[in-house]
């Protein structure tokens, strides 16, 4: 301490240049924290943990959709089909309207349809996503096929039919190899390989079913394209070098302001999954940044236990007349020092994330991914490191500031009495506000985001009050005769007791956990079971409308006494709002979804089935007047519309001008047939279109099933069944990626809270140390410390494990019942786990740094106290 003392001394003399002296105390400072550090970092590395687990996080899932993001950017020609497509839906484009595309540029064209492949003795069948290509295809990309053969030579017409392509799914649920043959509507195709590689599939997006592909000609020899049918147009632009997409879409808008089509350029390429991935990159790192935040706890006990076991030296600094704010300032440099290396090796973890993820990304989104290093979603997740360490670090350095220099001569004296100074604590709750800040500056849905930062901010309140409250019926407990109860009660309210820490630190990650795993049971328990229940058995599409009365009694042949449920069906999309082309409009976050893209609509003189009128007037029976619309309440609510207001819609080609004469709730829980927008059937007089059918048939056997299927699809060969099953199926395999990254950031979470629950214990133990002595110089037994101290935690796991379950459960509901509008339900399973993984941790951690410290001698301790 000699040299200690002169330059504290030096330091102290020279008061005369005040700037200088800040600029000296600033070295000196830096001269102590580099010395001390030299000691190694026992104590901090659970604060390098919780650190670095928040921060690889956070880098890691921003990294990845950085990687996916970009991914779809470079193969955006690829994944369009052309630097520009135009989408029409039930209608091809004119003589007029192909000329002009085929004026700015080479031009390909394709046709998509769902329909029924079947064997050729129609025992078997099975849903396909046909498409059909020209011999342009494909402008951008390549067709990756087994055997390996041109693409016009694998689709030539053939002795009796045409040749054709499919995934290997459809030749598994057929039981089919290459060179089988099969019917398509009224066509025999024979499969000539294996479709391995398509590049503009996610740009096509969801598929219910396995890629078939065909020509053009086949297409038209099938007897498929029937007028209303569900088809899509795609026309696919490969531009000369200097012409922008952007210009030929206005040239396009322009020339044909009614046409009709939807049109992308490859910088939109796949918006849906842009979407997604932005949807699904805020979520997990929102559930990163709790995780970060539950480690901050861990950064405050770490510090707390550090700077407890430095009260000697902090003590001696003062004597030696040092400042409080130079004692700050040789903690806090530390302090930031081990933060830096935190972040440093979260963003390590960040940065390899997408190497290590690429190829497995790759087999479930088809886009190549090629990893790279990110900076920017490495310098957000830098930022949450070092703001979250700095804001958790202020409150613990607050307090040592003010600790006495008594405290060198009476060890047991501590700073956790000491008062806050409220420069600190309002630091700290600025820096609390800059992360919440920073969070909502990188949010796609800012609201969602501000829901989630509410419920972690109510939740360490609530927590708090938890804490509190354990601690006040503890204090209140009658006396109890067992010693060791009698201790555990004590400890649980007696001053500087773990109750505050141990609740906090398990509490926010159990409570987290239970959130997650309920979202994940509902998920899959909804779609594996309560749709499947709810919905109908079937859907039929493409039913003719001179088909309609002999399908009706076809399918009461086949499944007497069945309910079906049929409606006319046209595809359109909405172009204008009061008059204002939605391009123009800045579409909420909600009910945005509407707007984009074509919706199936309908016309009924009658309220539908599954919906109710809310507000306004259904139109009579035998209505004829201007064209009537009813929208969907809930989405004509986000939208910000109201009865009286006008919407325009363009089917096929032609715009169509409504108003609003009412709002309807509709379940969409059922999976029946529903549409966002109902017309008064005079709004279609005359217009070419199929109709939609639902079946919900009495038996629930496969056979019963197949044979409702072979028998419509023999008789109909055009009209295209789903089997509500089979679709649920791939919906599933979409949850069940979902469901594996909740686990993955549910076990983020968790072991977060267990890092700070271990950093909790370790900080608690100098004062059970002395505890443990007193007793044990007083007369207590090994056993019966054990007890007590095991009986504490178990009760406060248990307090905990409750609070969780209740506070989780809470927080599913909402997420469940009020954001996905689904059934919520809760798992007793996911309860019992939490309050035995709660239990689990705080007994095992406690007797696990316990049982080291009943070990200790006790002359050195009491010499100290």
């Amino acid at each position: 301490m000699s040299v200690a003392t002169g330059e504290i001394a030096v330091l102290n003399g020279k008061r005369q240049n005040e700037p200088l002296d800040r600029v000296a105390q600033l070295r000196l400072a830096l001269r102590f924290a580099l010395r001390e550090m030299r000691g190694g970092l026992s104590g901090f590395y659970i604060f390098l943990a919780c650190i670095t687990i928040g921060v690889g996080a956070i880098a890691a899932v921003n990294s990845v959709a950085a990687m996916m993001s970009d991914g779809v950017t470079r193969e955006g020609k690829a994944i369009l089909g052309g630097d520009l497509r135009l989408a029409l839906v039930q209608r091809p484009a004119t003589a007029e309207e192909l000329s002009f595309l085929n004026g700015l540029g080479e031009l390909s064209q394709t046709q998509s349809l769902r329909s029924m492949v079947r064997l050729m003795d129609g025992s078997d069948q099975s849903l396909a996503e046909v498409k059909a290509v020209d011999k342009a295809y494909p402008l951008y990309g390549s067709v990756g096929t087994t055997p390996k053969r041109p693409l016009t030579t694998l689709l030539a017409k053939t002795g009796d039919g045409y040749g054709a392509i499919a995934a290997q799914g459809l030749y598994d649920r057929l039981g089919l190899k290459p060179g089988d043959t099969v019917k398509l509507g009224d066509l025999t195709l024979t499969l000539t390989g294996v479709l391995d590689r398509e590049p503009d599939l996610i740009g096509d997006g969801f598929a219910l079913a396995p890629r078939l592909m065909i020509s053009e000609a086949a297409l038209k020899a099938s007897g498929l394209i029937q007028p209303g049918s569900l088809i899509g147009y795609h026309y696919k632009l490969k531009l000369p070098p200097g012409k922008r997409a952007s210009v030929a879409e206005d040239e396009t808008n322009a020339k044909f302001p009614q046409s009709g089509f939807q049109i992308r350029t490859s910088r939109d390429a796949s918006p849906a999954l842009q979407r997604n991935i932005g949807r699904f990159s805020q979520f997990l790192t929102l559930v990163g940044l709790t995780a970060l935040i539950v480690g901050g706890v861990g950064v405050a006990n770490a510090v707390r236990a550090y700077l407890d076991s430095k009260r000697g030296v902090i003590a001696t600094f003062k004597s030696l007349g040092a400042g409080g704010r130079f004692v700050v300032t040789v903690y806090l440099i530390q302090i930031m020092g081990l933060a830096t290396l935190g972040v440093l090796l979260g963003l390590v973890l960040g940065a390899v994330a997408p190497f290590l993820t690429a190829r497995f990304l790759e087999g479930v989104i088809s886009v190549p991914a090629e990893a790279s290093v990110y900076p920017g979603p490495l310098v957000l997740a830098a930022a949450f490191g070092f703001l979250t360490a700095l804001a958790f670090a202020l409150i613990p350095l607050g307090r040592t500031r003010d600790v006495p220099a008594t405290a060198l001569f009476r060890e047991a004296g501590g700073s956790g009495g000491a008062p806050m100074r409220w420069a600190y604590l309002g630091a700290a709750i600025a820096l609390a506000l800059a992360i919440s800040g920073l969070a909502l500056l990188m949010a796609s849905d800012k609201t969602v985001a501000l829901i989630f930062l509410g419920g972690t901010a109510a939740a360490f309140l609530i927590l708090r009050v938890v804490a509190a409250g354990i601690a006040a019926l503890a204090r209140r407990a009658p006396r109890v005769r067992s010693t060791s109860l009698r201790l555990a009660i004590g400890n649980i309210h007696r001053p500087g007791a773990l109750t505050p820490s141990v609740v906090l630190s398990l509490g926010l990650g159990l409570t987290l956990l239970v959130t997650l795993a309920t979202i994940d049971f509902d998920l899959r328990r909804e779609i594996g079971m309560g749709l499947a229940n709810r919905a109908p058995d079937f859907f039929f599409l493409d039913i003719q409308s001179r088909e309609i009365t002999p399908f009706r009694q076809k399918v009461e042949a086949l499944a007497p006494g069945s309910k079906l449920n049929a409606v006319p069906m046209l595809r359109g999309r909405i172009v204008k709002l009061n008059g204002t082309d939605v391009g123009k409009i800045k579409a909420p976050a909600k009910g945005g979804w509407v707007l984009r893209g074509d919706r199936g609509i309908t016309y009924s003189g009658t309220v539908p089935e599954n919906s109710t009128v809310t507000e306004g007037q259904w139109w009579p029976k035998n209505y004829a007047g201007e064209p009537l619309v009813s929208f969907a309440a809930e989405e004509g609510s986000e939208l910000g519309l109201k009865i009286g207001d006008t919407l325009t819609v363009n089917v096929l080609g032609r715009n169509i001008t409504a108003r609003i004469a009412n709002f309807r709730t509709i379940e969409w829980e059922n999976l029946g047939i529903n549409f966002i927008m109902v017309f008064s059937p005079d709004a279609f007089a005359g217009a070419p279109h199929s109709w939609l059918a639902t079946l919900s048939i009495k038996s629930d056997s496969e056979a019963a099933e197949k044979a409702v299927v072979n028998g419509i699809t023999n008789a109909f060969p055009a009209v295209t069944s789903v089997r509500v099953k089979e679709a649920l199926s791939e919906v599933n395999k979409l949850i069940a990626q979902l469901a594996l990254a909740i686990r993955v950031a549910a076990a983020v979470a968790l072991i977060s809270s267990v890092l700070v629950l271990a950093g909790a214990l370790a900080a608690g133990n100098r004062g059970r140390m002395h505890d443990a002595v007193v007793l044990k110089t007083l007369g207590a037994t090994r056993i019966t410390l054990i007890k007590a101290f095991a009986t504490e935690y178990l009760l406060l796991g248990i307090a905990t494990g409750v609070f969780a379950i209740a506070a989780g459960a809470a927080a599913s509901f909402f997420v469940v019942d009020t954001i996905m509008k689904l059934p919520w339900v809760f798992s007793w399973t996911v309860a019992l786990t939490t309050l035995v993984v709660s239990l689990l941790l705080t007994v095992g951690f406690g007797l696990a740094g316990t049982w080291r410290i009943l070990g200790q001698k006790a002359a050195p301790v009491l010499r100290n106290l």
